[in-house]
């Protein structure tokens, strides 16, 4: 049986204070199974990222869970969390978010340096070094490794970013917007390349305002006044669901 590999349940969050305070989420549910493909879908402002960030634990609601495998992420103590963040979920954010001083394969192995810590990554560097080569070479980028942020047009600067989330082999992969600063031609291509990791099992869970990527997907929900509506016209299902 294809249980939930992660559940919101329940979940509320708001911003600010007494009378500035803005209500986001309102009693979000959701059920992410393994190697599906789900699209959010949402007007700006409806609480899509902030969805996304509660999932990934970057951010904590003000009530409800979020599960993984059954286990509650909100209450996890120590590094657990840190741990579930480095090697369960893999994130792409709409703004790539790379670090302009290093070059794309260091931007890449850095989540694995993370991982490793001083003493571990120098066993691992080799290896975590070619598996980063690889991905970079698999998305097209084999000639920009020793290429800084600057140097590179936004589509290349988005694959840097999709390697660095893959990098480590994530079990989750979570999408904000990952075509959203692209044009509609290299934003296809960012499609393509997400179609194709989900056919070869990678669960992942894309927020976006692209309906042509939307359609794409297992499954869409959309979030309407900080609440998830299902789309009964899904079409498609996960291997095993």
């Amino acid at each position: 049986m294809n249980e939930p590999l992660l559940q919101a349940i329940d979940v509320h969050k708001s911003y600010g204070r007494a009378h500035t305070l803005v209500k986001v989420l309102h009693g979000a549910s959701l059920d992410v199974r393994r190697e599906e493909f789900l699209a959010v879908a949402g007007s700006s402002g409806a609480g899509k990222s902030t969805l996304l960030h509660i999932l990934g634990g970057l951010d904590t609601p003000d009530s409800g869970d979020v599960l993984y495998k059954g286990e509650n992420i909100g209450k996890m103590w120590g590094g657990r969390l840190d741990v579930v963040r480095n090697r369960v979920f893999g994130f792409v954010f709409q703004f790539y978010h790379l670090l302009k001083e290093f070059t794309a394969l260091e931007n890449v192995v850095m989540p694995q340096m993370v991982r490793y810590g001083p003493v571990g990554w120098l066993a691992a560097r080799r290896k975590t070094r070619r598996e980063a080569l690889d991905l970079l070479e698999r998305l097209g980028l084999g000639e920009r490794t020793t290429h800084r942020p600057s140097e590179l047009s936004g589509g290349e600067q988005q694959r840097v970013a999709i390697a660095r989330a893959l990098a480590g082999s994530p079990e989750i992969l979570l999408c904000d917007e990952p075509t959203g600063n692209l044009d509609a031609r290299t934003g296809a291509g960012i499609i393509d390349l997400l179609l194709e990791l989900n056919r070869e099992g990678q669960t992942m869970v894309v927020v976006t305002h692209d309906q042509d990527l939307a359609s794409m997907a297992h499954r869409k929900v959309t979030i309407t006044e900080g609440s998830i509506e299902s789309d009964p016209k899904a079409a498609h299902s996960p291997k095993g669901a």
